[in-house]
């Protein structure tokens, strides 16, 4: 088995055969950093301050131009961007400038907002296709948690208002949905690996790219250059970010018992218990080979949806090696107690599909969350509303990767013995 190219729709095909004349025009101009900046000012009628405009705190202005550059230039250089790639692009690097922009204005009007107390938050940070995200919706059915939806990692300014009336029509929705449904029209199939929504849990990695130092952009990107700056990055402003979002996010709305989700986590665990010192981690385990095969279909998916050179293989040695790294600083910090045992749990995917909620309610134990027959029950039920294959069935094979299984099981085997992990593929 192999990754075929999903057949695109006919007025995508028209987009980038140059026929929709203003989505040409506008996918033709360079993604340039001064035009852009100037561009988001405009869409905000914010008069030209300079750089300093998007800086503010420990955000000092120039921290993020570094990124910012080093992002346009892989992207002109090597993202190989169709029409309708560079137009999604040019939109989702827009929007993030406008509201770091707005981050930037918040904080210098209401610089209270950087003492709202972000206390023990709840990461799932397992592995891509591992069963973060049925746990992360499981853990939302919870009323005692919160978990920021689309539209507010999107656009979280202003506050949310506490109204829940109001919070349910906030207009950003809408806003967040165009840009998170797009992809799931441009290319078909990608329902049925990963559902999108502004009304939807999100993953957390969204605050984090307002820092321009994200994954984000290396999912749905060619961009070998950025991908390889940021692996050796420090990750502090953009888990500084997260917090300032989160911290807005619950402004008017009081406290929250957070809880986030986001694979990246795993890359940057030691950083992440820098800045947030209490905070409490959901790893889940799966066989490394069977989760390179699922994510390099939803990265092929993704960067299909941007351009027209998709790389199967190169997309599953890429990831091969960046798990590698990271499964292996797992190891090695679990082993020599780098890591704060006690604020961690870990589960199997296994464990997972035989009994989703006793791997639930083991982690509240861990973590001292009450479990109540109240909770089992809402918990029960969001599993049961989530019917496997509802939008189709996501088909992958490590055969199609290109790899050496008994090479890749050998790198791997240190990491599935440390963690009891059993062989899927």
């Amino acid at each position: 088995m192999s990754w075929t190219a999903p057949v695109r729709p006919d007025w995508v095909v028209a987009i980038n055969a140059g026929n929709v004349v203003p989505i040409a025009e506008e996918a033709a101009l360079p993604l340039a950093r001064d035009a852009l900046l100037g561009e988001a000012r405009a869409r905000l009628g914010v008069s030209d301050g300079g750089i300093a405009d998007f800086g503010f705190d420990e955000f000092d202005a120039d921290s993020f131009i570094e990124p910012l550059d080093r992002v346009l230039a892989a992207l002109e250089a090597e993202a190989a961007l169709t029409p309708m790639g560079r137009w999604m692009t040019r939109r989702f690097v827009l929007r993030l400038l406008e509201v770091r922009l707005q981050l930037a204005a918040y904080v210098r009007t209401d610089p209270g907002v950087r003492d709202e107390p972000i206390d023990a938050p709840l990461f799932v940070a397992g592995a891509p296709r591992t069963g973060t995200t049925i746990l992360h919706a499981l853990l939302a059915a919870d009323p005692a948690h919160r978990v920021p939806l689309g539209w507010e990692l999107l656009r979280p300014v202003p506050p949310p208002d506490a109204d829940q009336a109001r919070f349910a029509v906030d207009p950003r929705v809408d806003l967040a949905d165009r840009e998170l449904i797009l992809p799931q029209t441009v290319v078909s199939g990608l329902l049925a690996i990963h559902e999108y929504g502004g009304r939807r849990p999100k993953e957390c990695l969204s605050a984090m790219s307002f820092t321009f130092l994200s994954e984000e952009f290396t999912a749905r990107y060619r961009v070998p250059s950025y991908e390889a700056w940021l692996a050796d990055c420090d990750m502090t402003p953009a888990y500084g970010m997260h917090k300032l979002v989160l911290q807005v996010l619950q402004r008017r709305m009081g406290p929250a018992s957070w809880v986030l989700k986001s694979p990246v986590h795993l890359h940057s665990l030691p950083t992440l218990f820098r800045v947030y010192p209490d905070a409490r981690v959901a790893v889940t385990h799966r066989d490394p080979l069977a989760l390179l095969a699922s994510l390099t279909s939803l990265i092929a998916n993704l960067r299909w949806a941007h351009s027209d050179e998709v790389d199967f293989r190169d997309i599953g040695e890429a990831h091969a090696r960046r798990w590698r790294r990271t499964l292996d600083a797992l190891v090695v910090g679990s082993e020599q107690n780098a890591l704060p045992a006690t604020q961690l749990h870990h589960s199997r995917y296994a464990e997972f599909v035989k009994d989703a909620l006793d791997v639930v309610a083991r982690l509240y134990d861990r973590f001292d969350r009450p479990f109540s027959a109240d909770v089992a029950s809402r918990l029960r039920d969001a599993l049961e509303s989530r019917p496997q294959g509802e939008h189709g069935a996501h088909e992958y094979s490590f055969d199609s990767l290109g790899l050496d299984v008994d090479a890749e099981r050998a790198a791997f085997r240190r990491y599935q013995q440390t963690f009891d992990v059993p062989d899927e593929a």
